[in-house]
């Protein structure tokens, strides 16, 4: 009966986008914490994470197919160095990309609150 709902794409889309999103917050963490450590390499989201996602939603299987879809850290290879010693961090630009990251995570929780909540009315009755 509920199974629907919880397996609609567009829930188990902002499922998944929400994994990710709280895996690049902590990313940018990691980022903004080693600001100053020499050498280090600045981490992101894999990009293939997007594009297996989008192939999953294109061909319709996301239900069948989410479980095989998960987020991961990489090096960001396009990073430059922008310190003597190699680091790759630019603390204005993971500043930038965690209010990004944040105004994300707001939208998609509201998508997943908002599916919940119907659920919760159509089993009660009552709007909430």
């Amino acid at each position: 009966m509920i199974d629907p709902v919880f397996q609609s794409t567009n829930y188990l889309l902002a499922r998944k986008l929400l994994d990710a999103t709280a895996l690049r917050h902590e990313a940018i963490a990691t980022n903004v914490a080693n600001a100053e450590t020499p050498g280090f390499r600045r981490l992101e989201v894999g990009t293939d994470f997007a594009q297996h996602l989008r192939a999953q939603v294109s061909a319709g299987n996301l239900a069948k197919g989410v479980s095989s879809v998960s987020p991961h850290l990489v090096e960001d290879p396009a990073a430059r160095t922008v310190r003597p010693d190699g680091n790759t961090v630019e603390i204005e630009r993971e500043l930038l990309a965690m209010n990004r990251n944040s105004v994300e995570y707001h939208y998609l929780t509201e998508v997943v609150s908002s599916n919940l909540k119907q659920l919760k009315m159509a089993i009660s009755g009552r709007v909430v």
